[in-house]
């Protein structure tokens, strides 16, 4: 049986993810699919992601992995990476699609008018490169990583939700917004592990090894 299932429906940098998981959880068998029974049977799920999120929702359709998707993220260790994250909540602006109504909230698009830092200087969106995250809360997948670590981010729209206990971290760009949450078996990150050197491989091992209580 697979232990981790990472998710393909076409979009995102799987090959590095799965190369992140094999380096720091080698006895485990990690593998790459699209097949939604997989999926199922997996004992943990990984959905990273990065582009559009209109066809990350087309994708998981087309490829009958929708509900796999759901039924993961509702009853065993679940981590979405980017679009994996964003997917989670109920809308997104990018293309004005419904996402998968899993969390309260919606996916926003950083404010052109509010994008410049504390000299004027506009800042470019995407917001791509190293930030710091400022974790919120105590969790087993934060364990052995600095509470301001740097981690290292693409995107141009970030999650708001009305509902702050699910904030696991926040980044500042140039202002507070939230770069991960978390809920029972769920952990989702906007910013990539895969790319984040030792904070992002610290991450990715607890998550080979997190049993949540639910």
């Amino acid at each position: 049986m697979t232990d981790i299932a990472i998710v393909d429906y076409g979009m995102g940098n799987l090959r590095s993810v799965h190369k992140a998981l094999e380096h720091v959880a080698p006895t485990v068998s990690t593998t790459v699919t699209s097949d939604p029974d997989i999926v199922r049977k997996a004992n943990r799920v990984v959905v990273p992601g990065q582009g559009a999120m209109r066809n990350c929702i087309d994708e998981l359709e087309t490829r009958g992995l929708r509900e796999a998707v759901i039924e993961a993220a509702k009853h065993k260790p679940f981590l979405g990476i980017c679009l994996g994250l964003q997917m989670l909540f109920e809308e997104s602006e990018e293309g004005n699609v419904k996402g998968l109504n899993i969390l309260p909230g919606k996916v926003v698009r950083f404010p052109a008018s509010a994008m410049t830092n504390a000299d004027g200087q506009k800042l470019k969106v995407p917001h791509m490169g190293w930030n710091q995250v400022y974790q919120a809360i105590k969790h087993p997948l934060w364990e052995g990583i600095a509470a301001d670590a740097r981690f290292y981010f693409v995107h141009s729209y970030y999650v708001a939700t009305p509902d702050t206990a699910l904030i696991a971290a926040q980044s500042h760009y140039p202002f507070p917004f939230t770069c991960a949450v978390a809920k029972d078996n769920i952990f989702a990150v906007q910013f990539h592990p895969e790319k984040s050197q030792l904070a992002g491989l610290t991450l990715l091992s607890n998550f080979a090894k997190w049993t949540p209580h639910f």
